[in-house]
């Protein structure tokens, strides 16, 4: 009544699983971790702010194993748009280092938002809420 079925499942497990380089959750989060602050130090370095630039590629050699690439590239954005960015970034890097329970990478990363969302007019590190609109009908 129905043909079998000729080839494997794409489903099944492959024969050689082995072959295939595993990394484990903290190495994934390493990983995860050094982009974080990598892209840290790239708007911290945009920024000009050497001395925490320093602290981040400390760290990111720490995780690489290997000192990171500095590029003082300028993208021309404006300084408050750019510490709303390493703010979000610090902040991204946070989570991850409570996640892996790296504690001097956590305590740079709050050091970090603290200063971004200090240098950010009004301390606002979010874009602005629109106006609130009125419900139609509503006195």
């Amino acid at each position: 009544m129905y043909e079998p079925i000729r080839t494997p499942s794409v489903h099944t497990q492959a024969d050689h699983a082995g072959d295939f380089p595993r990394r484990s959750r903290e190495e994934e989060l390493d990983i995860q971790l050094a982009g974080h602050l990598a892209a840290l130090l790239a708007v911290t370095d945009e920024l000009g702010l050497d001395t925490a630039g320093d602290l981040i590629a400390e760290q990111v050699a720490r995780l690489r194993g290997t000192p990171p690439t500095r590029h003082a590239g300028r993208s021309g954005a404006p300084a408050p748009a750019l510490h709303r960015r390493a703010h979000a970034l610090a902040g991204r890097a946070l989570v991850v280092a409570a996640s892996r329970a790296d504690t001097v990478v956590a305590i740079l990363a709050a050091e970090r938002m603290d200063a971004h969302a200090a240098a950010t007019p009004a301390g606002r590190t979010t874009t602005p809420s629109p106006a609130p609109s009125r419900l139609v009908g509503a006195r």
